[in-house]
């Protein structure tokens, strides 16, 4: 008779241990690992010896076949009624796909599945599943969301009727909801609060989350329904619940946004079916979440130059967005200076502040250095490091760039400026947006380009020489 064995699970990472410890070994959060008892299981497989005369005839496969001739399927996508949310998704929904959408509470994770199935159902049958609100709270939020003449309609068996709400979180009551109805699309909102009555584990455990996963996985593949999953994140901002998660989906998106602030970004982390680290941008208002068309619009800043601005091309993905950076210099009133940055990682710098310093001679050692990305923005690429650089020469000499200059490079240690990806991409938005000097590395072979778009193209092959075309003096004279 088979004995049943305990094992403890981390509710953070999802490993196993068979014995208890305050602290994970893996991932090294306190207090997460929980018991876990099941029925052990006789796992040797039973496999017939082939006769020797059987084994010596040539191989021939059983349920396999050669890869050119499985059969061609059209891949036909579904909008989900925002031009934003399917760039990121890569062009739309995939029949069949399951896409899991993260963020921190109160973000506008609900608010932007419920617009999108709202827009779906004009089209495609939809099935929204509430798991952590009551259908009479959904549908106080549907009415504010929606336009009072198309709630009107929908109330009315017209248009938008083809979305249906189910507030449940027994997973077996979801499931033949599914297979009763076949919507073309499905919301779980949330997996973490999704029951499965056959485990003893609480809501929201690692058991609880990877099996309710992959029984609406198997469905949503057998149907093909485009499965949408909202999923809760940790206080580190990570995903909440096991990793297998995140690898049994097909899409990962993250919703974020600045609390002050009324833009969100949708950002792609994972994406079979396209490009990842595509971004989408938002705006939250009173009607609910709007697309914002010219995201640059909110990462620059007013009119009016300033000393210690400057300007780069960012590229999220396949977007480029014309950002402002602002650098404030000022000397020390500590034994050591103060280093601090807002949107740009502070080892990064730490290390352009050294370039400086090394090949343009500027004392910057004794002066503190504050750096912020405008509108609240993280840029991680290394292209906005030119701008980094003149944004703090200009404020150490108190300079201001000619209004419609950009700056697009990388900064090498040895000082040289090096060239960046989707060049062309980020002038094109330059000369959109009205600039006319772009500052960019030696050798991008874009004269004709920059000149069918009226944009003046200075190339430089260091950081001195990128500086002088941009400011116009050497900042290396008449230090202070």
């Amino acid at each position: 008779m088979a004995r049943a064995t305990t094992t403890y699970v981390c509710q953070s990472c999802g490993a196993q241990t068979r014995q208890f410890f305050g602290r994970c070994s893996s991932c090294g959060s306190w207090n997460s690992l929980v018991e876990q008892v099941a029925a052990a299981t006789d796992t040797r497989r039973r496999r017939p010896v082939a006769p020797a005369a059987e084994a010596a005839m040539p191989a021939q496969p059983r349920r396999s076949e050669p890869i050119h001739a499985v059969g061609d399927r059209p891949l036909q996508r579904l909008s989900s009624g925002y031009g934003e949310l399917d760039r990121v998704l890569g062009g739309g929904l995939v029949p069949g796909s399951l896409v899991l959408l993260g963020g921190d509470p109160g973000i506008g994770k609900s608010t932007l599945l419920l617009q999108s199935a709202q827009a779906m159902a004009a089209r495609h049958s939809v099935l929204y599943v509430s798991a952590e609100e009551s259908a009479q709270q959904v549908k106080l939020r549907w009415r504010r969301l929606a336009d009072p003449l198309e709630a009107g309609a929908a109330e009315a068996d017209g248009p938008g009727a083809a979305l249906q709400l189910l507030a449940e979180t027994d997973l077996e009551l979801v499931l033949q909801e599914l297979e009763a109805l076949r919507p073309a699309v499905a919301i779980i909102d949330s997996i973490q609060a999704l029951h499965d009555g056959e485990l003893s584990s609480a809501p929201g455990s690692v058991a609880q989350v990877r099996d309710c996963a992959a029984a609406l996985a198997r469905i949503a593949k057998r149907q093909d329904t485009a499965l949408l999953l909202v999923g809760h994140v940790t206080k580190e901002g990570m995903l909440a619940g096991p990793k297998v998660l995140e690898h049994l989906v097909d899409a990962v998106l993250t919703f974020e946004g600045d609390r002050f602030a009324t833009h969100r970004l949708l950002r792609a982390v994972k994406n079979r079916f396209g490009a990842t680290h595509e971004l989408g941008v938002f705006e939250m208002r009173g009607q609910g979440l709007a697309e914002v068309i010219n995201p640059s619009e909110l990462f620059l800043g007013s009119d009016e130059p300033s000393a210690g601005t400057a300007t780069i091309v960012a590229c999220e993905g396949t977007r480029p967005l014309v950002v402002e950076l602002q650098a404030l210099v000022s000397t020390t009133s500590y034994a050591s200076p103060r280093r601090t940055a807002t949107g740009i990682g502070t080892n990064r710098l730490h290390q352009i502040l050294a370039v400086l310093e090394k090949h343009l001679g500027l004392p910057l050692s004794r002066f503190d250095c504050y750096l912020a990305v405008a509108g609240g923005l993280e840029v991680e690429e290394p292209s906005a490091d030119l701008g980094v650089a003149a944004a703090v020469v200009a404020s150490y000499r108190d300079l201001i760039l000619p209004p419609g200059t950009v700056l697009i490079g990388e900064l090498g240690l040895g000082g040289q400026l090096r060239p960046v990806g989707q060049l062309e991409l980020r002038l094109q938005e330059s000369a959109r947006l009205g600039f006319r000097r772009a500052v960019v590395p030696k050798g991008s072979g874009l004269g004709r380009l920059a000149a069918g778009l009226d944009l003046q193209l200075l190339e430089a092959g260091s950081v001195a020489e990128a500086l002088v075309a941009a400011l116009g003096v050497n900042p290396a004279d008449d230090r202070p």
